[in-house]
């Protein structure tokens, strides 16, 4: 079942005089899609990193009704899979088979299930045939996949991915959003690209120099110009750049 999430006054620093996260409280919803946007540095990252308390700031952060903290991160790490930007940030085992079955297999799946759901997740990913091949001898875009599937196969409860849609190709991009829009769990994404998120979230929030400066549908943010060019997430240009495409 998909689990909520609560940041409750969350506020972390990587030194004492560089706060990056300033009094965040958000709720989301169990089930729910929910897109983090804005500019680079803006905190969106170290903000993912606190679901399943690879960093722990001041404050509160709940998953489900689980609260993140040493004495609960393996439950946490259960309930939470990360999708990382650099997809060699998360596979070290010599082969595609290995880096997908090592999670499942920690957290005590039956060798049967466990290959069960691998050939589930190959399949869905255009991965199958892929099992004995090296990781890292794959192209970066053939890498994000095996990446993703090394956390679908553990059918987590929230699943947070890190800027999914960068160095993928037009036909995986579209793809992965009809895979995240079909998927029953609750989703997080950041990213500072404002598209293609509006058409696979729910909810944004943006976040700026820390804080959150806003929480909306997608459409209500977008219509906030003002706000959008205050954070640098101006996306009038594409807009102009169609009507231009379109103008004989």
């Amino acid at each position: 079942m998909p689990a909520g999430i609560l940041f409750d006054k969350l506020s972390f620093a990587y030194h004492r005089d560089q706060q990056v996260l300033k009094d965040i409280s958000l709720e989301i919803k169990p089930g729910e899609k929910f897109g983090i946007i804005g500019p680079s540095g803006s905190g969106k990252s170290t903000l993912m990193l606190h679901l399943n308390g690879i960093l722990e700031g001041e404050g509160k952060v709940n998953i489900g009704d689980l609260q993140v903290s040493k004495k609960n991160l393996a439950e946490i790490r259960r309930r939470v899979g990360l999708v990382f930007q650099n997809p060699d940030d998360q596979l070290f085992n010599p082969t595609v088979e290995e880096d997908i079955t090592f999670g499942p297999l920690n957290f005590g799946f039956s060798v049967e299930k466990t290959r069960r759901r691998m050939e589930e997740v190959l399949s869905a990913l255009r991965l199958s045939g892929f099992e004995k091949l090296t990781s890292h001898h794959l192209s970066f875009g053939e890498r994000k996949r095996v990446a993703l599937a090394t956390v679908l196969v553990l059918e987590p409860e929230v699943i947070a991915f890190d800027e999914p849609f960068s160095n993928l190709d037009p036909e995986m991009v579209s793809q992965l959003m009809k895979m995240i829009s079909l998927m029953q769990t609750t989703i997080v994404i950041v990213s500072q690209s404002v598209l293609p998120l509006v058409s696979v979230c729910d909810r944004l929030a943006v976040l700026n120099k820390g804080r959150i400066i806003a929480v909306d549908k997608p459409k209500n943010i977008l219509k906030n110009k003002e706000m959008m060019f205050s954070a640098g997430l101006a996306t009038d240009f594409y807009c102009d750049i169609c009507r231009d495409l379109h103008t004989d």
